[in-house]
């Protein structure tokens, strides 16, 4: 089986079956109700996906961020148990321990490492427009945005992923280097790393192309919406000429290590 093919299958949203995602989600809204949040607070990201993950614990389950319910998942049954206190202090609809996921072994998870060093290498020799790049090349910057991006979400494997790999097409065509970045980690990774890669731009001040009115209502109606908002902001922030910054190599062993994290075991 081709590395993209094994990849999109393990990964795909919802790979973990729509029961465990809908256990999950339900046991996370539980939490969040737990932690004090009302019908009139909206919780944040990292609110939800701390939420997740420590039901995915609870639960039984050691699985990638990908394969946690969405955030809009966990809100619908959140505002469904607002609408009704006492089912979120229902024990006996507490659900099973789910079995386990098979955790991908060391050449399958090497596989799509060398696909990533492979499309990063390149962007070393990429030098950008010192008007809007003073940084240098496009590799420096690339891990910069990922320095940026590991302090505000550390264990978010595929929003990190998004900030490492978001200039990738730039070695391929740097007229167009979103689409064939795109189009070179199509397979490689999740659906919400490549939807933020596709959309990397489209928030950029002062586009010379705005938005079409379809563009602006699919990214304000989509659940990445915030995740979004803020790669962009680590991508002009991963700007600045001569910080220290991981190596290539350290930037990737670094997320590779997210896959045998402890944090949902106990």
């Amino acid at each position: 089986m081709a590395i993209q093919d094994r990849y999109r299958k393990r990964y795909r949203t919802g790979s973990i079956g729509s029961r465990a995602r809908g256990q999950i989600a339900l046991e996370a809204a539980r939490r969040l109700i737990a932690s004090g949040i009302s019908e009139v607070d909206d919780p944040r990201p990292n609110e939800y996906y701390a939420a997740k993950v420590s039901a995915a614990a609870v639960l039984g389950q050691r699985i990638r961020p990908g394969d946690l319910p969405s955030d809009s998942e966990v809100r619908a049954h959140l505002l469904e148990l607002l609408r009704d206190p006492a089912a979120a202090d229902d024990r006996s609809e507490q659900p099973e321990p789910l079995p386990e996921q098979t955790i991908p072994t060391l050449a399958e998870r090497l596989d799509r490492f060398a696909v990533y060093k492979l499309r990063l290498e390149p962007l070393e020799q990429v030098k950008q427009n010192p008007k809007y790049h003073p940084e240098g090349d496009a590799l420096y910057h690339s891990l910069q945005v990922f320095h940026l991006a590991r302090e505000a979400r550390p264990y978010d494997e595929e929003f990190l992923l998004a900030a490492l790999l978001h200039d990738v097409g730039k070695a391929i065509d740097p007229r167009n280097h979103v689409a064939a970045g795109v189009e070179a980690l199509r397979g490689a990774v999740s659906e919400r790393t490549l939807w933020l890669i596709e959309r990397h731009m489209d928030l950029l001040a002062g586009r010379e192309r705005p938005l079409s009115m379809k563009q602006r209502q699919e990214l304000e109606t989509s659940e990445y919406l915030e995740d979004l908002k803020l790669l962009r902001e680590l991508d002009d922030r991963g700007r600045i000429p001569g910080v220290a910054v991981d190596t290539l190599d350290d930037a990737l062993a670094y997320i590779r290590g997210l896959e045998d994290e402890a944090y949902l075991e106990g």
